[in-house]
C-alpha cells in the first residue's frame, strides 16, 4: 500500500520542460509555483489517443485556472523533444497544436516515482492528477487506469471547492451553500 500523499508537502521537483509554443524549451520546479495553486497532471506518452484530449482540454480551460490563481503543468516520461514534436502538428495530423502551459520531461522516472504514479515494468505514468496549494502542500489527488480521460470540468469543481476552505457537500458548485 503506498503512504498517504493528500495533506503532506508535495514532493519537490524539477523537470525540463517544452513550452506550449511548440518552439523553446525551459525548466520547471516546485518553487516556480510558490503562493499559486498547481494543477500537476501526468499521462502515459505523447503521440497517443486519450492523451491529447485531455491536455487540449486543460488548455482549452486554461483561462479559468489563472482567475482561480492556479497553474497547469503537464508530465510524462517522454523527452522534452517528443512532446515539441507533438505539439508542432496539427490535432488533424495527430499532434496537439500550441499550448498555454508547459509540458514537463520525467524522462529519470524520479518524479512519477515519487508522485506514486510509475508502472515501473513500463516505464510510463498513469493518469495522475494532483492540485498543490500555494503552500506546496497536496490537497486532491487522483490516480486511474490509462484508458480514461479526466474531467477539467471537475477538476475546477474540485480546486473551487478546496479553495473555499470550508465544508462542501456532494456535488457542490460554487455559489452553492458550504455545511
Amino acid at each position: 500500500m503506498a503512504e498517504r500523499i493528500v495533506g503532506v508537502k508535495a514532493p519537490n521537483f524539477e523537470m525540463k520542460t517544452a513550452l506550449g509554443d511548440g518552439e523553446n524549451f525551459s525548466i520547471a520546479s516546485l518553487a516556480d509555483y510558490k503562493g499559486k495553486w498547481l494543477v500537476l497532471f501526468f499521462y502515459p506518452l505523447d503521440f497517443t489517443f486519450v492523451c491529447p484530449t485531455e491536455i487540449t482540454g486543460f488548455s482549452t480551460k486554461y483561462e479559468d485556472f489563472k482567475k482561480l490563481n492556479a497553474d497547469i503543468l503537464a508530465v510524462s516520461t517522454d523527452s522534452i523533444y517528443s512532446h515539441k514534436a507533438w505539439m508542432n502538428l496539427s490535432p488533424n495530423e495527430g499532434g496537439l497544436g500550441r499550448l498555454k502551459f508547459p509540458i514537463a520531461s520525467d524522462i529519470t522516472h524520479k518524479v512519477s516515482r515519487d508522485y506514486g504514479v510509475l508502472v515501473e515494468e513500463e516505464g510510463i505514468a498513469l493518469r495522475g492528477l494532483f492540485i498543490i496549494d500555494p503552500d506546496g502542500v497536496i490537497k486532491y489527488s487522483v490516480i486511474h487506469d490509462l484508458n480514461v480521460g479526466r474531467s477539467t470540468d471537475e477538476v475546477l469543481r474540485v480546486l473551487k471547492a478546496l479553495q473555499t476552505g470550508g465544508l462542501c457537500p456532494l456535488g457542490w458548485e460554487e455559489g452553492d451553500e458550504l455545511l
